[in-house]
């Protein structure tokens, strides 16, 4: 299933790609879909190469006229391609698998209706599932689409949809209708797509600044339209258009836009042109939290974007992939900033894309953020927090070290330069040094070939009368990972005013470089309340606060006039509490006393994140149960203080449902799901109906039996996943047994459903249920690597693992297993090794919270 670099490289010095006809025929049954391609291409004659093709069954290949036996060129993978000329044509006839993993041409049944809805996901190397297909980036080539399917479905592709060419009546009773697509234009296979099934939609249109009108549609299923808020969507789709095509100087490049949310989907989105697939939760079937509303508006801004960046200029080879993720999510949120609702995105970005950024950066596997990707397996282990969240914190890094309006004329530059081609790193920093005149080269060696993530403290000395006497920014870097890196950041001075609020009295923005870098333009001003370095969070970097500004923090975090500050105060104390430098439990109170007056869902969010995995982890063993406890009261009581209604009283409630387990605590999350307590303002829909019955059933205080008149109300997609969860969640031996069996042994789950089931077989309460199966989990997770997809794998791999036995002899037998891996088990490693990391760092934390 691997592709080398170095073959994909042969590959391109051989073939020239100018077309595919791909016919698909999608009525032949649950299992395989008939699947015909027509390549046209040029090569050197006389060579060799070979075409992917993931299949069921080859029944015909046919090159340049030459019938070639299936059986001796097809290993169901490849397909071998021998003696070509100049000009080929290539036809494969062959069956393709369905798959239920979120890869491929995935299947799904609508359990309201028992209607099929099929969608694709291609990135990395999946369009291979569908078709025939030289799967790399810079083998671009245009696609057409026939395909036969059921008369009453919608079939959606990169071209806008056809009126069908035919009709074909059933021997069922079901008629078959054939779509002719037009041609794309010149795409890397990754970014073609298929849609299919009897999906509704919404028609719109944006008209262009140049008066270009483009066709709108958004799609989902029959059974979750009602629930669709299209005017919200196509509202943000608009602003998106507005501003890219401002900024870019350039239109945008297909001839419609349709957004689709689909089930089991495995990512928050994917980028085909002119067809993005959405995941489906972002179409609310109830009460959700504003910081949802916003993750659904960044990831519609973050595809919008890709169809500049990513679909007419394509990175060349994976090793790109960082720049592709990280511009559009740099974007999205500028884009949100300046021209949406949104206009606290970059909060968002620094309380939960940075945090990520950060937790990635200090794993064991970290790399640098252009890695060497030798293989399509290099590109599967690194589509991670570097890849995303780290690479967008350093373009932002990179747009505040060139200044914003020469960056964006080096982008205009770059598009209009390399329009349906293929780009390297290099082309876009050289219109971005044009641009601004900086040498990037050392720029670029620092931060994009090197791992790891600074600290940044202030050492500041004081005068006799209050005023600054020196001030420095010192830089410090791990022993393993030395690089100092230069820096563009700002120096926030605050004070608190008349009003009891801290407030910005001075910025000071400056290049720090080298571990000390002396600011003599602070030197004389009043010593504020606060020093705050990497003000509006400009740069890279962990930042410590010296102690008056820690204790100044510490008594008014809840007090900052505006939430970006606050957010990186928040995020320095996370830090702080996960490298065990302060108690966890210190980091619990400090979350506990000043979430109820912050302002940004998102930052609450987060924040109730960071406290359950800091109970569950970081507190020392011998006062988790009080700890927790307490916790959980303390929500409760702020659930019941907040306004009624609002987004924090929504989350108080979730995170306390999450928390509950005296008895007491029991009995609320029994009275909120029974009616027979009520919270002012608070709507319990099907969704939190779930969530606390899950709690209940996690708490011992329901069953199946429960689970299953649950379901009975609410027999949908989410209900079936939320009963999965639920039902692996039951806190006894036969049930955690029930759902191993399920999961590691049987593997017949979708991803959604087994993700679910993951999800619910670690919510205990009593670690002891897991005991039996933490040796169980080393001795199979060799053969799941080996027989599943990646996607299938990795919620296994990282899911399953027993981190909730926080022990040394956890560690341990990590290490005997990761000793004995072989050595071609990469991602297996990279698994294990981030899994292995994260016991050792909460051994650590609880160290740190003893006494």
């Amino acid at each position: 299933m691997n592709l080398t670099r170095s073959e994909a490289r042969e590959r391109a010095g051989l073939i020239d790609v100018d077309s595919y006809e791909v016919s698909l025929d999608l009525t032949r049954g649950e299992k395989v879909f008939g699947s015909t391609t027509a390549v046209k291409f040029r090569a050197k004659p006389g060579s060799s190469t070979f075409i992917d093709a993931v299949t069921h069954t080859v029944h015909s290949v046919s090159l340049n006229g030459r019938e070639l036996d299936p059986a001796v060129v097809s290993d169901g993978i490849r397909i071998q391609l021998p003696d070509l000329e100049a000009e080929n044509h290539l036809l494969v006839v062959a069956d393709a698998p369905y798959m239920n993993t979120g890869e491929g041409l995935h299947r799904f049944v609508d359990p309201v209706d028992n209607e099929v809805y099929l969608y694709t996901q291609f990135e990395v190397p999946d369009s291979r599932r569908m078709f025939a297909v030289f799967e790399q980036p810079d083998l671009k080539a245009s696609f057409t689409f026939t395909v036969t399917a059921p008369s009453h479905w919608d079939v959606v592709s990169n071209s806008p949809t056809p009126v069908p060419v035919e009709t074909i009546p059933g021997q069922d009773g079901g008629a078959r209708s054939v779509w002719e697509f037009t041609p794309t234009p010149r795409l890397s296979s990754y970014v073609t797509a298929l849609i299919a099934g009897p999906y509704q939609s919404v028609r719109s249109e944006v008209t262009s600044a140049e008066g270009k009108v483009t066709p709108l549609g958004i799609f989902a299923r029959k059974s979750l339209m009602q629930y669709l808020d299209a005017d919200n969507i196509f509202e943000l789709t608009r602003q998106g258009f507005e501003f890219f095509e401002a900024q870019f100087g350039c239109p945008y490049p297909f001839e419609k836009y349709d957004q689709l949310f689909v089930p089991e989907f495995n990512a928050g989105a994917m980028e085909n042109a002119g067809a993005v697939t959405i995941l489906e939760g972002y179409v609310f079937r109830g009460k959700v939290t504003d910081a949802q509303v916003e993750r659904r508006a960044i990831t519609v801004l973050h595809e919008l974007a890709h169809m500049w960046f990513g679909d007419l200029v394509t990175m060349r080879w994976w090793n790109d992939l960082w720049l592709n993720e990280s511009f559009a999510e740099y974007m999205s949120h500028l884009a949100a900033v300046e021209n949406t609702e949104f206009d606290h995105a970059w909060t968002t970005f620094a309380s939960v894309e940075k945090s990520w950024a950060y937790r990635q950066d200090q794993l064991p596997t970290t790399h640098p953020i252009f890695a060497e990707i030798n293989d399509l397996q290099d590109v599967e282990v690194n589509f991670d927090g570097i890849t995303y969240a780290k690479g967008a914190s350093v373009l932002r890094q990179l747009v505040a070290w060139v200044g914003p309006e020469e960056f964006m004329s080096g982008v205009r530059e770059y598009f209009s330069k390399h329009a349906w081609q293929n780009t390297e790193l290099s082309d876009l920093m050289a219109e971005l040094e044009k641009a601004s005149g900086r040498d990037l080269e050392r720029w670029g060696q620092l931060w994009l070939e090197t791992a790891g993530v600074n600290t940044l403290t202030p050492e500041i000395s004081a005068n006799a009368d209050g005023t600054i006497g020196s001030f420095a920014i010192v830089q410090s870097a791990i022993e393993s990972q030395p690089t100092l890196r230069p820096h563009r950041l700002a120096v926030g001075f605050y004070n608190l005013n008349g009003a009891g609020q801290l407030e910005r009295v001075h910025r000071e923005e400056l290049d720090v470089d080298g571990e000390r870098t002396v600011v003599p333009a602070l030197v004389g001003l009043a010593r504020p309340d606060l020093v705050l370095l990497n003000d509006d969070d400009l740069a890279y970097a962990k930042v410590r606060l010296d102690p008056k500004s820690l204790a100044t923090a510490t008594a008014h975090l809840k007090d900052f006039s505006q939430s970006l500050p606050r957010t990186l105060v928040w995020g320095s104390a996370w830090d702080a509490a996960r490298d065990g430098e302060t108690p966890a439990r210190g980091y619990v109170d400090l979350i506990l006393a000043n979430i109820a007056e912050e302002s940004d869902s998102s930052v609450i969010l987060v924040q109730l994140r960071q406290l359950a995995t800091t109970l569950t982890f970081y507190v020392a063993e011998e006062h988790q149960e009080a700890t927790a406890v307490a916790a959980a009261d303390k929500l409760w009581g702020l659930a019941s203080a907040v306004a009624a209604g609002s987004d924090a009283q929504l989350q108080f409630v979730k995170s306390y449902a999450l928390l509950a387990r005296s008895t007491g605590q029991l009995d609320t999350v029994s009275g909120l799901l029974d009616g027979s307590l009520t919270l002012d303002g608070l709507s319990v829909d099907q969704d939190l109906r779930w969530e606390l019955l899950t709690s209940l059933v996690a708490g011992g205080r329901a069953g199946q039996e429960r689970i299953d008149e649950e379901l009975a109300h609410d027999n949908t997609s989410n209900g079936q996943n939320a009963a999965a969860l639920a039902k692996a969640a039951i806190p006894t031996p036969e049930a955690k047994a029930e759902a191993w069996e399920s999961i590691v042994v049987k593997g017949e789950l979708s991803n959604a459903l087994q993700g679910s089931a993951v999800a619910g077989f670690t919510r205990v309460l009593d670690t002891s249920l897991l005991e039996p199966y933490a040796e169980k989990y080393f001795e199979a997770v060799p053969g799941i690597v080996a027989d599943r997809t990646h996607a299938l794998a990795s919620q296994i791999v990282v899911g399953l693992y027993p981190a909730q036995l926080t022990t040394q002899a956890t560690v341990d037998r990590t290490d005997e297993f990761l000793a004995a891996l072989p050595e071609d088990s990469a991602a297996l490693r990279r698994m294990m090794l981030e899994n292995r990391d994260g016991v050792a760092r909460a051994l650590r934390a609880r160290q740190a919270d003893v006494g």
